[in-house]
């Protein structure tokens, strides 16, 4: 009986412990995007801080999406594991899982820094660059990819009793690692989208973490994901016409040099 309390009790504390980092990660960015409006290019950052400020924006994003999965494997573990074992291996899960996406973050300052050399030196073809993305990135949604990649994240049951059983000082960080390779397959294109409108565009990253905890958890995320490639097929064609709704691709006149 007691073991069985513990097992239960585990799980809201998971939740609480995740959404406090992701709560703290999310004043952490704001208080790093101060005096910044949103605009294209890296933001001034170099390879390093640039990677600094997006695992903190991955944290804040996506800590919340993620909490669901790791109670799920805490309940995988053997019912003698102590509070600290639990702990450590839920740590070892996230850390894993935010390399995956700082990982991405690779990717992600080289598309930033493409955007800002674009608009600086063909302002004009950048909308027009801007609205394929978008609609790329609205297209993907409804990619045979991207409903597998979100089957796993909204159902890693099998994935999850399969790795719990592992060996290794290394085996949660692995999982995290397997995990997030999933999950990026799931939402690189909402990142490429950030790119866009402006890496330090914080309506819009709390628009689409909203959106990625709703794909995941949500009975109807599926249909979700759906209506919202939908919406970006929308918004795309009304970009090369209004080059101010990609921030990220467009120098604003008021926008300081």
């Amino acid at each position: 009986m007691p073991a069985q309390i513990a097992r239960r009790a585990v799980v809201p504390a998971s939740w609480v412990a995740l959404l406090a980092a992701a709560a703290l990660a999310w004043v952490l960015t704001v208080r790093s995007s101060s005096g910044m409006m949103p605009g294209p290019g890296t933001m001034g950052r170099d390879l390093w801080g640039f990677l600094v400020l997006w695992g903190l924006m991955m944290a804040a994003m996506m800590l919340p999406a993620v909490t669901p999965v790791v109670s799920l494997y805490l309940r995988t573990l053997r019912a003698h594991a102590t509070g600290w074992t639990r702990a450590g291996r839920s740590t070892g899960l996230v850390v894993g899982y935010l390399c995956a996406w700082e990982a991405f973050g690779l990717a992600a300052f080289g598309a930033a820094w493409a955007g800002g050399e674009l608009a600086a030196r063909a302002p004009s073809a950048a909308p027009w660059v801007g609205a394929v993305l978008l609609a790329g990135a609205g297209l993907y949604q409804m990619t045979p990819l991207k409903d597998r990649c979100l089957s796993h994240c909204r159902s890693p049951v099998g994935f999850l009793m399969r790795f719990g059983g592992y060996s290794g000082r290394l085996r949660d960080l692995r999982v995290g690692l397997y995990h997030g390779g999933f999950c990026v397959g799931c939402c690189w294109g909402l990142m490429v989208v950030l790119i866009v409108v402006g890496v330090m565009n914080l309506a819009w990253m709390a628009g689409l973490a909203a959106a990625v905890f709703l794909e995941k958890t949500w009975r109807h995320g599926k249909a979700f994901s759906l209506v919202l490639g939908a919406a970006l097929l929308g918004y795309a064609c009304f970009v090369p016409w209004n080059p101010g709704l990609v921030p990220g691709l467009h120098v604003s006149s008021t926008m300081p040099m």
